[in-house]
């Protein structure tokens, strides 16, 4: 499965976590507690929960939203409705239409509860449909409806039920990161496929993937650290599932499991309540690249190639360029200060322009302010033993070549923002790969991938962690991006920028 990139997390009041808790009634690990004695795992209820908090939830929000319209007008002296109807309509009718529509378009769905993309983009599919089933009726019956309410009373139910969600969304990640609510999960698999998936899992704890056991498909003398047992033998999955209260069998990869094993599988896990995910072995491709097809019963996994051209890129051009525009002279009362702050603490120019490798190799000269002292390159030889990184970039958390004033611009991310000079001139877009130096020489292999596009003043190697990734994690990332690049993508890079920048996390 891809990496799921959350901002940094939002801190739920503490009584509001206790109380989500105290309802899903959870042991550690998301197991229901249950009075009874069962045979086989217990079963976790805290989806169950969830979705009906959720549905409460959104039914206030859509007759708070409801309320506040019919008020509004009343207030404003409007009579053309009668009273009696327009509350029957706000606070009851159309509520149950809201939940009705996000249930059709599958926001109450256990896979999508706690990631906030895929959540959203249900919420907003299901008003887009609720608007066309309203004008819709609307039309056939000759109803005589005002445009306005209508224009009003659906988007504000939209925002409130986002805000609402969000709000729910921040609370379960904290619960979550206590070690609750989440899915436990038997990796089953080769060593190396089940590590791999181990990892990514255990990256994200707001994903609510907890690994509890890896069952291993081919005996190995390999042994691995790992806090969690590790079966090296033949017993079968569905043993060890009972013996680590795991609630979820994870596949991972081909290599281990047949096709003919993986269908017994699914066969003996139906009517258990265990559930089966599978983890391909192709990795790095987003869900809306992904079809499956199914030939006489062959399903057939359609990979689409990468959409790095079209309208939606003459979009992302058009958005980039009169963003930066719009940005500079917003900012220009910031840059000014900067650039004075750098002048005073130490004499030299303003910006430093480094060659960088943009879209298809092309060299170009990045704008940023100057962080070191002027002599920074000629003391660079000496440091090199203290590098941080394994890649192509060398970092320092305590560069002494460092100013005062330049600590300051990092931290804060100012002095990246005069690239939106390369971003006006098309040599830089706003979100992108990371801008590397000119070694064409060391960019082997996969990396070469990442200049199909231009490079970003932000990106996700800035939303997951900066200078605290490795040099593997970052080229990953950047191949991510490329791979899988749509302007949904974009925006909620910028979004998750914002939470980086505050949080100033790997900044040096």
């Amino acid at each position: 499965m891809p990496d799921v990139i959350t901002p940094p997390p939002v801190e739920a009041p503490e009584a509001v976590v206790n109380a989500l808790e105290s309802s899903l009634i959870l042991e550690p690990g998301g197991v229901q507690r249950s009075p009874r004695t069962r045979s086989g795992p217990r079963q976790p209820r805290w989806a169950f929960r969830y979705r009906l908090l959720l549905l409460l939830l959104d039914f206030l929000s859509c007759s708070v939203a409801g309320w506040t319209v019919v008020n509004t007008y009343e207030q404003a002296g409007s009579g053309f409705f009668d009273r009696d109807v327009l509350n029957w309509t706000a606070l009851g009718i159309l509520p149950l239409a809201w939940v009705f529509s996000l249930w059709v378009h599958g926001a109450y769905e256990s896979r999508y509860l706690g990631l906030g993309p895929d959540e959203f983009k249900r919420v907003f599919k299901a008003i887009i449909s609720l608007t066309a089933v309203v004008c819709f009726l609307a039309f056939t019956q000759k109803a005589d409806l005002s445009r306005l309410s209508v224009g009003t009373v659906l988007p504000l139910t939209a925002a409130v039920t986002l805000a609402v969600r969000f709000g729910a969304r921040k609370t379960l990640h904290v619960v979550r990161r206590r070690g609750r609510a989440s899915q436990r999960i038997l990796l089953v698999g080769t060593l190396g496929e089940a590590l791999s998936v181990y990892r990514i899992t255990t990256r994200n704890p707001n994903a609510g993937l907890v690994p509890v056991g890896i069952c291993l498909t081919e005996p190995t003398a390999e042994r691995a650290s790992l806090p969690i047992p590790v079966f090296n033998g033949k017993v079968e999955p569905l043993d060890r599932v009972k013996q680590v209260g795991a609630d979820t069998i994870a596949v991972c990869g081909a290599r281990g499991v047949s096709p003919e094993a993986l269908r017994r599988l699914a066969w003996q896990l139906e009517g258990s309540g265990i559930e089966l995910v599978v983890a391909p072995s192709l990795t790095n491709i987003a869900g809306p690249r992904v079809h499956i097809r199914p030939v006489e019963g062959l399903p057939l996994l359609h990979v689409e190639e990468p959409t790095i051209s079209g309208v939606g890129w003459l979009l992302k051009g058009l958005f980039d360029r009169l963003a930066a525009f719009f940005g500079l002279l917003l900012i220009s009362p910031i840059l000014g200060l900067a650039a004075l702050a750098i002048k005073i603490s130490d004499p030299g120019p303003v910006f430093f322009r480094q060659a960088r490798a943009g879209r298809g190799g092309e060299t170009i000269r990045v704008w940023k302010f100057r962080t070191m002292y002027v002599d920074a390159e000629e003391r660079l030889a000496e440091l090199l033993g203290s590098n941080e990184t394994d890649g192509l970039l060398f970092k320092m958390a305590n560069d002494p070549r460092i100013t005062r004033v330049g600590h300051f611009l990092r931290k804060t991310s100012i002095d990246e923002l005069p690239q939106l000079i390369n971003v006006l001139l098309g040599e830089m877009s706003l979100v992108g790969p990371r801008p590397l130096p000119v070694k064409n020489e060391q960019f082997n292999g996969d990396s070469r991938r990442r200049m199909l596009v231009r490079p970003g003043i932000t990106g996700l190697w800035q939303v997951s962690g900066r200078s605290n990734l490795s040099w593997e994690d970052a080229v990953r990332l950047d191949l991510y991006y490329v791979d899988n690049w749509s302007l949904a993508f974009d925006f909620m890079i910028l979004y998750k920028t914002l939470f980086a920048v505050m949080k100033s996390d790997g900044a040096y």
